[in-house]
């Protein structure tokens, strides 16, 4: 009985084996075990398809295990697993088909299959149709990046069977989009490609036009005879014309076998060299060999008795052109497609073009914004004191330098900027009241003198800078809601750097509004601007404007220094960058009117980005035609755009 029961015990696990054998998931790795272990990118696509195409549960865990390099082989019975490890070299198997252990082994006993990264590559799109229906919303945009990275069609009916039950709004839209790109790439029903490209065809994405170009991609094909009407045409092409190069043509028919190559007289004279045999190249004498009508006599001769290969004369070139068909065919064999595609592109191309101008508008006004920063400063002090101050852009200088000094000891990006505003306008204030104490108020009605001074002190300032920070240029970071930028579509985007600054610009310019029109100090700043004589006589102190007005101008650079160094180079030179700006935008303006001064730097900016649109590869071309502009300019309009009323329009 004993032995009867261990008989039927060993019949058991007999069949328990031979059925694992030939589950499903385990009768398709064993299929194409060959090409699993030696894991080929050129040959294991097979091996992918067979299990991403079983249709089974569990499937996509196979291949999920596969590409991780959790797929382990026994070499036992050669059968595939995946393994968990215990502890030391022992290993849990799992079944493939059950998800149940099947056992432990030792390492030893296993042979890991270690795919590389192209087969890697390949279970990933294997695995995307499984994973836009999977649970975790995580997977599903994986999935969709994926696809989008790497499009095929055979995708494209998951794509369309995982929408309806999306529950997300926004994977939804991805997959909605992606679903429709598919549709025009791939789809083999022309009436929804058609509605797929009109759909799209307002769509500025940059992987809508990669979508479409395609599909309107021509070759240069050669037909004996009428075009067949089958062929999508694109045009037809007549050999030197249409931009059609007539010798081009010709390459194309002896490229294609359909004609000997052309008689070229350098290798006709190098033939005729190497064949002349008694002072005569076949029949002809040497001596006649002075025109291209007789050399192509000899080559004929030399072409009949074999010693010379076929060449085409121009007669036989224009026969040969004039016996064959040449057309653009374009890639796609839809007709209704290529059109619909042209059509999208063409209004792609168009909205393009409008945003386009706006980008280059936003570009402009940033630009202008920043010029109006580092001008404004120079044009109180210009236009109230008519002093010509040469180290205005070193205050810029200080203030990008003292956002600088505080985010060292500041470590929060945020709260050092916050810091740093009215830190780095006390600075420069201080040091602008310092300057006009020390030095400016001497020199007073004397320009040349003051240029000379305040030129002396930039360069003392900049030596200063080199000797405290080096020459090595120092970062100035912006806080991280600053970083990236804000994208209306694929064509407009500006740096939120460069909102921040725009905004800045208008904070200030109503700040200084502010101070003029609501103010003792801009109401004693008028009147010094429109008639210093006359404020002096009513009991306003000029010397105390002076000074607090130099002040200012020197304080509201040191906050345009802090803004620019977020996305210039902090260095010694920096605000010799923008010292010649600086006075463009307050002549071009009209000196001492901050109206002015905003108009001088919008008229400034735009014509540089619009020169820089029209010459992107030359920045310096931008700057010399701004200059030449500006001279130009100030001969028809002196005094500037707003101009200035009272003592300083008098001087």
């Amino acid at each position: 009985m004993t032995r009867i029961f261990l008989a039927v015990l060993m019949l058991l696990a007999a069949m328990r084996v031979a059925v694992a054998q030939e589950t499903p998931l385990q009768a398709i790795l064993q299929e194409h075990a060959a090409i699993i272990t030696k894991s080929s990118r050129t040959t294991i696509k097979p091996a992918i398809a067979a299990v991403a195409g079983s249709g089974l549960d569990r499937a996509p865990e196979v291949l999920q295990a596969w590409q991780s390099k959790d797929m382990w082989q026994r070499e036992s019975d050669g059968l595939f697993f995946r393994a968990e490890k215990l502890d030391g070299q022992t290993y849990r198997l799992i079944d493939f088909d059950t998800g149940e252990p099947a056992g432990e082994v030792s390492k030893k006993e296993l042979s890991q299959i270690k795919p590389n990264s192209g087969i890697r590559a390949l279970i990933a799109v294997a695995l995307v149709q499984f994973q836009l229906s999977d649970p975790d919303p995580a997977r599903r945009l994986d999935a969709l990046v994926s696809l989008d990275r790497d499009p095929n069609p055979e995708a494209l009916a998951p794509l369309r069977a995982s929408i309806d039950g999306e529950p997300d709004p926004a994977l939804l839209a991805k997959k909605h989009r992606l679903e429709r790109l598919l549709t025009i790439a791939y789809d083999s029903d022309e009436a929804a490609r058609v509605a797929a490209i009109d759909e799209m065809s307002t769509d500025l994405g940059v992987d809508v036009r990669a979508t479409l170009n395609p599909l309107v991609a021509t070759r240069i094909e050669i037909f004996e005879g009428e075009i067949p009407g089958t062929a999508n045409v694109a045009r037809r092409l007549t050999p030197g014309k249409d931009g059609f190069d007539r010798t081009a043509a010709y390459t194309m028919l002896v490229d294609k076998g359909f004609a000997a190559p052309r008689l070229d007289p350098d290798k006709v004279r190098e033939v005729l060299t190497a064949h002349i045999d008694g002072g005569r190249v076949g029949d002809v004498p040497v001596s006649r060999l002075d025109t291209m009508p007789a050399r192509a006599e000899a080559y004929a001769t030399l072409v009949a008795a074999g010693l010379a290969e076929p060449r085409a004369t121009e007669e036989e070139i224009d026969i040969r052109l004039a016996s064959y068909q040449f057309a653009e065919i374009y890639a796609e064999t839809s007709a209704a497609v290529t059109t619909a595609a042209n059509a999208a592109l063409g209004r792609i191309a168009t909205r393009v073009g409008v945003y386009q101008a706006a980008d280059l508008t936003l570009d402009a006004l940033s630009l202008a914004s920043i010029y109006f920063l580092a001008a404004i400063g120079l044009a109180i002090t210009f236009g109230v004191m008519g002093v010509i101050n040469m180290a205005h852009g070193e205050f810029i200088m200080m203030g990008a330098y003292t956002g600088f000094v505080v985010q060292q000891v500041i470590p929060n990006h945020t709260a050092s900027i916050l810091v740093a505003i009215p830190l780095a306008f006390a600075v420069t204030f201080a040091a602008g009241v310092a300057m006009e104490r020390l030095v400016i108020r001497w020199l007073y009605s004397r320009p040349l003198e003051t240029l000379l001074a305040t030129f002396g002190i930039s360069i003392a300032l900049q030596q200063l800078a080199k000797n405290i920070f080096g020459t090595q240029a120092r970062p100035l970071t912006a806080p991280g809601w600053l970083d990236g930028a804000l994208a209306l579509n694929d064509v407009v985007s500006i740096s939120y750097i460069r909102i921040a600054i725009f905004v800045l610009a208008l904070i200030f310019l109503g700040v200084f509004l502010f101070i003029m029109k609501r103010t003792r100090l801009g109401l004693e700043t008028r009147a010094v601007t429109q008639n210093r004589r006359m404020a002096a006589s009513m009991g306003i102190n000029p010397d105390r404007v002076n000074m607090l007005t130099f002040g200012l101008g020197s304080g509201i650079a040191g906050i345009a220094g802090v803004a620019i160094g977020l996305f210039a180079k902090v260095t010694s030179e920096l605000g010799s960058d923008y010292i010649v700006q600086s006075f463009m935008t307050v002549v071009v303006g009209g000196v001492g009117n901050i109206w002015g001064t905003l108009a001088g730097a919008a008229m400034i900016g735009f014509f540089q980005k619009g020169v820089e649109w029209l010459n992107p590869s030359n920045t310096l071309a931008a700057q010399t035609y701004m200059i030449v502009f500006i001279i130009l300019f100030i001969q028809f309009r002196p005094r500037g755009i707003v101009a200035l009323k009272g003592r300083a329009a008098e001087a």
